[in-house]
């Protein structure tokens, strides 16, 4: 299963992410998840949070592209004890 983001995540879009989030992870099992960060170019506080929510409940693969979405990943694996590679994948 993936996530994909695009643009912000910030203010109404957090809560969208917490809504969808709380739908689709009792369909999870046991797939692999993959955070597709690679369309992001923004996420606050708020954002960042909803994000460490979805990654410390199941170690998502995070998917990026450029050196912000690289930050933005070890933001969101920063309090997690077990941090997977993180994949990166050019847009050429």
């Amino acid at each position: 299963m993936t996530i994909k983001l695009e643009g912000r995540v910030t203010g109404p879009w957090v809560a969208e992410l917490d809504r969808l989030w709380e739908q689709a992870s009792p369909t999870l099992a046991s797939r692999q998840l993959s955070l597709d960060l690679r369309e992001t170019t923004y996420a606050d506080a708020g954002g960042i949070r909803a994000l460490r929510t979805i990654y410390s409940q199941t170690h998502a693969m995070i998917l990026t592209s450029t050196p912000w979405t690289q930050y933005l990943a070890e933001e969101v694996k920063a309090k997690s004890q077990k941090q997977p590679d993180v994949e990166v994948h050019n847009a050429n």
